[in-house]
């Protein structure tokens, strides 16, 4: 008898880029030993939606194209949700903030109590939306991860301080790209950063989005925005 496949859940991802015109670096951290999914691994900062990132505000949203290529094969909620995750997931894991000073209206939900005493108010403006990717069967877990990349002058603490970061991953450092292969990565951190790497020049967000799509039948490799599927 074969176990069922576990559900997937929406994610995202956050790729921070640094001297994206001389020598460009990202943000990456190491999942402890213990974690059920990709132990060990480095990785960038991210993680599953929460039901309540879809109540929280945002100063701004994604730009509008970002919106329109996440909700692709999605849904008008998403582009909110997802950068709302993508915002939280990168203060929690390494105590980085993407939001612009303000005050909230309300009470925060608990797990945005400590981002709101910062004095800030997330923002999503700087998210450009650049993979998509849905974790293939047989993993413990399973996700339909957007990745989202921002550059670094838009966070709001020095981007070397990270005394704000939760536990969830160690070892915080900015990666230089050329010498990201001598980390233990997943392959899909792999495919993501020659995406990055190929476009850490240019500023615009892209026309259209990589998207490996991992069903239990087939594998496909799209581009939202453009083009038809091809069989992986």
């Amino acid at each position: 008898m074969t176990s069922e496949s576990p559900p997937i859940r929406d994610a995202a991802t956050v790729i921070v880029l640094r001297n994206r015109l001389t020598r460009p670096r990202v943000l990456m951290g190491q999942r402890g030993s213990a974690a059920v999914f990709m132990p060990n691994k480095v990785v960038f900062p991210g993680g599953a939606a929460d039901p309540g990132d879809a109540g929280v505000p945002l100063a701004a949203p994604l730009a509008p194209l970002c919106a329109g290529r996440v909700a692709e094969g999605a849904g008008p909620g998403h582009p909110h949700v997802l950068a709302v995750t993508a915002i939280r997931e990168l203060f929690e894991e390494t105590g980085q903030i993407l939001g612009r000073p303000g005050t909230w209206d309300g009470t925060p939900p608990e797990d945005w109590r400590a981002f709101a005493a910062t004095g800030h108010v997330p923002d999503a403006s700087a998210l450009q939306f650049v993979f998509r990717a849905i974790t293939p069967p047989g993993r413990p877990r399973r996700f339909d991860a957007r990745f989202f990349l921002v550059d670094a002058e838009a966070l709001a603490r020095d981007p070397d301080d990270f005394s704000a970061a939760s536990d969830e991953l160690s070892h915080l450092q900015w990666v230089a790209l050329d010498e990201v292969r001598a980390h233990d990565m997943p392959f899909i951190t792999e495919v993501v950063l020659a995406e990055v790497a190929a476009r850490a020049a240019d500023p615009a967000p892209p026309a259209s989005v990589p998207f490996f799509r991992n069903d239990d039948e087939e594998s496909l490799f799209l581009r939202l925005g453009r083009g038809e599927p091809r069989a992986g």
